[in-house]
């Protein structure tokens, strides 16, 4: 339960920034700018802690080498899909919402790799020794 709440999390954190929808923080500061730019900044500045703290995390706990490899799995998955006709790739919303799924799963991975890892083998990373 606790890994779909943080990939969930980190989907809504990806499309309430950005979606092929029209309801998201790109779409509404593009329009709302010259009217609303406190709240616009504040909201900018709110997604940006929240990933910071998403990216920060998923870089102590898989670095880049293992961000990397979870958007190769995922990538690789998406190949096997399509390469068995249950996925078309033609339509760029659905790249879109693909692109936002597989990054989110690489910052839920992230977010929750120190959880399993200790699971697992048994061992705290530094950060965990308190708890």
């Amino acid at each position: 339960m606790g890994f779909a709440l943080r990939w969930l999390i980190a989907f809504v954190l990806l499309t309430a920034t950005f979606n092929p929808t029209p309801w998201n923080y790109i779409q509404w500061a593009r329009q709302s700018y010259q009217d609303q730019l406190p709240l616009v900044v504040l909201a900018g500045l709110i997604l940006l802690v929240v990933y910071v703290v998403y990216l920060r995390a998923t870089l102590r706990s898989i670095g880049g080498f293992g961000m990397t490899m979870v958007l190769a799995i995922t990538a690789a998955g998406l190949w096997v899909l399509h390469d068995y006709g249950l996925l078309t790739l033609r339509d760029t919303s659905q790249l879109i919402w693909l692109a936002l799924v597989a990054l989110s799963l690489v910052l839920g991975i992230g977010l929750s790799w120190s959880h399993l890892r200790r699971r697992l083998s048994g061992q705290s990373d530094m950060d965990d020794v308190g708890d």
